[in-house]
C-alpha cells in the first residue's frame, strides 16, 4: 500500500512538472516573439524618425531647393491658404489658419 501511494505521488509530481515546464516554455516563446516584434518596430520607428528629422530640417529643405528646383519654389503666407468645402448649397471657402 505504501509503495503504491509513493509511486502514485511520484507519478503525479512528474506529470505536474511536465505540464509546468511545457506551459513555461510556451510563455517564453511568446515573450521572445513579442520582444522580437518590438525590436523590429523600434528599428522602423528610429528609421522613420531619422528620415523625418533629416529630410524635414529647414537646412535640408533649402539645400534641396537650390539643388533640384533652382529657385522654382517661393514662400507663401500661411494666412493666404484657404480650405474648400463642398456641401449641398455649393462651395464654401474658409481660411486654413484660424489665427490671424
Amino acid at each position: 500500500m505504501k509503495k503504491s501511494i509513493l509511486f502514485l505521488s511520484v507519478f503525479l509530481l512528474l506529470i505536474f512538472t511536465t505540464v509546468t515546464k511545457n506551459s513555461t516554455k510556451e510563455i517564453e516563446k511568446k515573450i521572445y516573439t513579442t520582444k522580437e516584434n518590438l525590436r523590429l518596430l523600434k528599428n522602423k520607428y528610429e528609421m522613420a524618425l531619422l528620415d523625418f528629422n533629416y529630410l524635414s530640417s529647414p537646412e535640408k529643405l533649402l539645400d534641396y531647393e537650390s539643388k533640384y528646383f533652382e529657385n522654382e519654389l517661393s514662400e507663401i503666407d500661411i494666412n493666404k491658404i484657404k480650405k474648400i468645402f463642398f456641401n449641398k448649397n455649393g462651395i464654401e471657402i474658409k481660411n486654413f489658419n484660424k489665427i490671424k
